[in-house]
């Protein structure tokens, strides 16, 4: 079921490209460490992960990261950031 029907279509399209040979694959709702999870002073903080709407490995063997948004919120913009900076060697791709 899905949530947003953008990202139901996006997902549509996606099968017909693999299925035509335009893309090598792609995942869903892949996960990314933002920032790990640690101790201080005897408190436990959780990881701080950011999950893209899809992945997609091109036939050239290029990844793109692509996450459909209908508003950039605040966190998803903090979180953006962070991504750049953790993995730039990814291409971030915002659909609206």
């Amino acid at each position: 079921m899905w949530l947003d029907k953008k990202v139901a279509e996006y997902y549509c399209q996606l099968k017909l490209l693999k299925q035509a040979g335009k893309i090598k694959d792609y995942r869903l709702q892949p996960r990314y460490e933002l920032q790990p999870a640690f101790k201080k002073n005897g408190k436990k903080y959780r990881a701080i992960t950011y999950i893209a709407d899809f992945v997609i490995t091109n036939n050239d063997g290029t990844t793109e990261v692509v996450d459909i948004k209908g508003v950039e919120t605040q966190v998803f913009k903090i979180k953006k950031k962070l991504f750049e900076y953790m993995y730039p060697d990814l291409n971030l791709k915002v659909v609206k």
